[in-house]
């Protein structure tokens, strides 16, 4: 009994430490704590039978040690490095509580006392241990950062992880091995305690560069995890770290700030759909027999909320549309993200990839909020509350994909302040409907084949001299007015810049002046604003104040000039927009930015930056031209060189790039007196300075005791250094007094940027009034360049075009020196729809394509090729021009072409406008003919569309000459005697039968064999061959 009596009072004094650590965990509630089995501390087996509390035999006891190091293995046990043995960690409790002591509980030793415990207070039983992979009893960890790294990773699963370390940001783990090739950066390995860590890193001023690889290119979600340095009295606790790193924003392409690759001519929007879930399975129980649930859900046609923002413009719109419109819509709007329900994956997510990822457009799955707050408890992030008459306007799924929107931004951004414009509604009748298919086939925006912007609409009437007027010119011609109060209005803006030169060159000069306002303010209500942006802003202000007063004094009839429009209703027009610019408190800021901000401190700062980053990449590219080279260590210079590498040179370079300020002195009497200071100290230097200089030809150890010298610091063959009190201190009171003017300076712009976010709202809206001024200079120099006339709109369904030039196909002809030949167009009335017939390349598609355009650019309030125009409203364009499978969809060119057409026939309204070429022609003639025939009689029966309808089979002439609302026209080819041709491109009414497919066969390069027997089959002179014909054609295959 002698050993169990020494093994038990060991056990004693165990428990007693053990509890000793309980009662530390009382006072520290972050210690965690495991259990240790009774069995794996005991000695022998009879040690624990021996052991009785309150007098009962206790065959298995479980105790508690601290929790202090214990990660999970593989198989999910842990291993406590106090007791050296496996511990079973029961899961920490969502609220960190700590466990108090019990009051009952006595630990007291002594030669005649004993440990006297309770039972009940103590865990019964003993806990089963979980299998353990045998590896190193001391689990090895990453370091800090590495760490870190490996934890935002695992957090944000779906996103590149970029950690800054220093000067660079750097990838780890299986993310460094992936994307470094993709992003041209070196893979690396990093030694740590855990294993070689692959990694791989750049720069941070070339954070931008790689972003828009990630983002743009890649279409990656990249989380920024920044550095944050830590106060002093958190160090300790921190274990002696210098930074906290964490996740400060995530970046995706739909939530873009101010990163320079940003196209400052597009806006950058991010798209909410909002679909009810428990209504559309209902419908799609309702539409059980359908096909295909795609089917279903363009037949049902449930009703989609969209809201979209442009987080670097502040830009937020909501519609509410149905699931057949949504292609268009998107196509539209030009969303770079869309942002779905989590819980529509499994129901439709494929069938929405199928719907509106035609564009390759990308869709994020987000997990919306059960709960939809109101639009009048959104005002923490609007400039203003939505008025409450308003806020009636907007539908449940509008409100929904508005708040599930700025729920995503707010999880995006790590709960960044922002300050966003109120939701605009916009309704479906106040904008000309454009599908997606008329998008590309009248290649508004960009070229059908290639993508490209040179050739497009945009590109042929854009005359815009700011980026945001480009915006609000992309946005125009995508959503045409339906207005004729709004549509005149912005031709009389045109009209009067169109008439006075003079008046329209001086607002071009001013706006040429500006700088992107919208873009500018949003930056500083997103806390991301620097100096020189504030001097953009204010140059900004400035213009609009000069804009404001020409405008005046034309509306008032002030200028001299005697081709000034002397119009009461232009005179009105250009007042009503002066009197739009509000710049009372805006003036009051420009003028306290250019008092405050020194320019040519900013100047010389941002040189000292771009010097810095340009000997930083110098240094990295002569790292990367040495990568590889024997004693590359060795040789590598420790800085790179420049010309003027002379010690006093330098030396000026640091102090300027010290003493370099941004604020005028004047900026503030705090900044006038540290200023003051500092130039006072800078005269104590120089007199130090000469004084020591003066004697030191001639250092003896007397002059070194009048200077104050009182010891030796350091020395070399050829230089002595010594501690001189009075420099030291002189040094102490001048970096003191610099930090003391940094700080000030930070609060001078810290109260600016807050003067900004008070003159939000007149700043957004002069910057609006701005580009509606720009828009309008453009296409009034483009109307005095092209020779555009002023279009006559009404509310009838009439289409009358004399002269119609299509405007991007005329400026290729004169490019080449060619020149365009003009066409009337005359819909309405009798002739509603024109059955047009000719050869190919005589220019029917061109007449289709302008006709359409010339529309669009009417009601986007811009003058039109035209000697003459009038045109009623239209609420929607259709086009079928031209066709490509579909494979990625399993859709042949007939089917695409169907699904256009069909389309077409299910939408369009006696307002609408349509064009139609040659359709039919995937398929046989017969099935084509019929085809044709069927579309027809829907658009002239059903429809009542204003239609143009180019084909190539004749024979609907014929069976359409009973329709009394359609005329036939058609363009010709002219011949010589000597067997040359012409194309007639001026459409002429009546047929023409003639193709004309070989002459254009002819011109295109087709071998002569080949046209020949073409126009053998053609007029039926060619027969079947004969059996030795056939063998003499195959003899003569064999021999080439």
């Amino acid at each position: 009994m002698g050993g169990a009596t020494g093994s038990l009072q060991k056990l004693e004094e165990k428990a007693e430490e053990i509890f000793l650590l309980w009662r530390r965990k009382a006072e520290s509630p972050e210690l965690g704590f495991c259990r240790v089995s009774w069995n794996l501390l005991a000695a022998t087996s009879a040690t624990r039978d021996t052991m009785r509390v309150n007098g009962l035999r206790l065959p298995q006891l479980t105790l508690f040690c601290p929790r202090l190091v214990a990660e999970p293995n593989p198989i999910g046990s842990y291993r406590c490095n106090v007791h050296r043995t496996i511990c079973h960690h029961a899961l920490r409790p969502s609220r960190r509580v700590a466990a108090p002591v019990p009051a009952h509980l006595e630990l007291r030793r002594g030669a005649k006392t004993t440990s006297k415990l309770k039972l009940k207070d103590l865990p019964q039983g003993a806990l089963k241990l979980e299998p353990y992979n045998e590896g190193g009893d001391d689990a090895p960890r990453y370091p800090a950062v590495v760490q870190g790294h490996r934890n935002n990773m695992q957090k944000f699963k779906n996103c590149v992880v970029l950690t800054r370390v220093g000067s660079f940001y750097e990838l780890y783990f299986e993310q460094a091995e992936d994307l470094a090739p993709l992003l041209n950066l070196k893979l690396a390995s990093k030694k740590t305690s855990a294993g070689p860590v692959p990694m791989a890193g750049f720069p941070f001023y070339q954070l931008d560069r790689f972003l828009k690889s990630l983002v743009q290119d890649l279409n990656k979600y990249v989380a920024i995890s920044e550095e944050f340095a830590n106060a002093a009295e958190d160090k300790p606790r921190l274990g002696g770290l210098m930074f906290d790193r964490r996740v400060a924003r995530i970046i995706t392409p739909g939530t873009l700030i101010d990163e320079k690759f940003m196209d400052p001519s597009e806006n950058n929007f991010l798209l909410a759909l909002y679909i009810d879930v428990p209504s559309l399975e209902a419908q799609f129980k309702q539409n059980d027999g359908a096909s295909s649930r795609l089917h279903a859900l363009t037949s049902a046609s449930p009703r989609v909320g969209m809201s979209w923002l442009d987080l670097s413009t502040g830009d937020f719109y909501t519609q509410s549309i149905t699931a057949q419109m949504l292609p268009s819509a998107i196509a539209r709007i030009g969303a770079r993200e869309i942002l779905v329900d989590q819980n529509l994956q499994d129901l439709i997510g494929p069938e929405l990839q199928l719907l509106v990822g035609q564009d390759h457009r990308l869709i994020t799955f987000f997990p919306f909020p059960d709960k939809i707050a109101p639009m009048s408890q959104w005002s923490s992030v609007l400039e203003a509350p939505v008025a409450g008459n308003a806020i009636d306007s907007f539908t449940s799924e509008e409100v929904g994909a508005g708040y599930s929107l700025l729920e995503y931004i707010r999880v995006q951004l790590q709960g960044l302040n922002m300050k966003l414009q109120p939701p605009r509604r916009r309704h479906l009748d106040e904008s000309m409907g454009i599908d997606r298919n008329s998008l590309r086939g009248l290649e508004i925006l960009e070229t059908a084949r290639g993508g490209l912007g040179k050739g497009s609409l945009l590109h042929a009437v854009r005359r815009t001299s700011t980026k945001s007027g480009a915006r609000l010119l992309r946005d125009r011609l995508t959503s045409p007015s339906t207005s004729l109060q709004v549509i005149n209005d912005r031709l009389d803006l045109v009209s009067a810049f169109s008439q006075d030169e003079e008046l329209r060159d001086t607002i071009t000069q001013l706006l040429k002046r500006s700088y992107d306002a919208t873009r500018l303010v949003q930056k500083f209500t997103l806390g991301r604003g620097e100096p020189d942006d504030l001097i953009c802003l204010s140059r900004a202000i400035e213009a609009s104040k000069g804009i404001r007063q020409v405008l005046a004094r034309a509306g008032n009839g002030g200028s001299d000039d005697a081709s000034t429009p002397d119009s009461t209703s232009f005179k009105h027009t250009l007042a009503s927009m002066a009197d739009r610019l509000y710049l009372d408190g805006a003036s009051v800021l420009a003028n306290q930015i250019m008092d405050a901000i020194d320019e040519e401190g900013l100047l010389q700062k941002q040189r000292v930056e771009d010097d810095t980053a340009a000997e930083a990449a110098a240094l990295a590219h002569e790292v990367a031209m040495n990568e590889g080279v024997k004693g590359e260590v060795e040789e590598l210079p420790k800085k790179v060189r420049t010309k003027n590498s002379d010690r006093s040179g330098k030396e000026a370079e640091e102090q300027v790039a010290l003493d370099t300020w941004i604020m005028r002195r004047s900026a503030s009497s705090t900044l006038e007196r540290l200023h003051g200071q500092l130039e006072q100290l800078q005269n104590e230097q120089v007199d130090l300075t000469q004084r020591i200089r003066g004697q030191g030809a001639k250092i003896t150890q007397e002059s070194l005791e009048e200077l104050g010298v009182t010891r030796s610091v350091s020395s070399t063959k050829s230089t002595r250094s010594f501690y001189l009190p009075a420099w030291t201190a002189l040094g102490l009171k001048m970096d003191q007094v610099k930090l003391q003017i940094r700080q000030e300076e930070q609060l001078i712009f810290e109260n600016l940027r807050r003067q900004v976010i008070l003159h939000l709202v007149k700043i957004r809206r002069n910057a609006a009034v701005m580009d509606e001024l720009d828009v309008a200079c453009s296409f009034a120099a483009l109307a005095r360049e092209q020779q555009m006339v002023r279009p006559v709109l009404n509310s009838g369904t009439s289409h009358k075009i004399v002269g119609g030039r299509h405007p991007t196909v005329k400026l290729g002809l004169e490019e080449q020196g060619r020149p365009f030949v003009s066409n009337d167009c005359f819909l309405g009335g009798q002739e509603r729809i024109w059955l047009i017939t000719g050869p190919n390349m005589a220019g029917k598609s061109t007449f289709l394509r302008q006709n359409a355009l010339i529309t669009i650019l009417a009601q986007v309030g811009s003058f039109v090729p035209v000697a003459y125009a009038e045109i009623g409203i239209v609420d929607q364009i259709f086009s079928r021009i031209g066709a490509a499978d579909d494979l990625f969809r399993d859709q042949s060119t007939f089917m695409v072409e169907m699904l256009e057409t069909a389309a077409i026939l299910k939408q369009a309204t006696p307002r609408s406008f349509v064009i139609m070429d040659e359709v039919g022609r995937g398929t046989t003639p017969e099935d084509g003919t019929a085809v044709s025939f069927a579309c027809l009689h829907h658009l002239h029966y059903r429809s009542k569309s204003r239609t143009l309808f180019a084909t190539h089979f004749h024979s609907l002439v014929d069976m359409t000459d009973h329709f009394e609302a359609l005329g036939t026209y058609c363009t010709d080819v002219k011949e010589t005697a000597s067997g040359s041709f012409s194309f007639v491109h001026r459409l002429r009414k009546g047929v023409n039968r003639e193709s004309h497919a070989l002459k254009v066969a002819r011109l295109a390069g087709l071998p002569p064999e080949v046209i020949e027997n073409a126009a053998r089959v053609r007029e039926g002179r060619m027969n079947l061959p004969s059996p030795e014909e056939r063998e003499g054609d195959r003899a003569a295959s064999e021999a080439a």
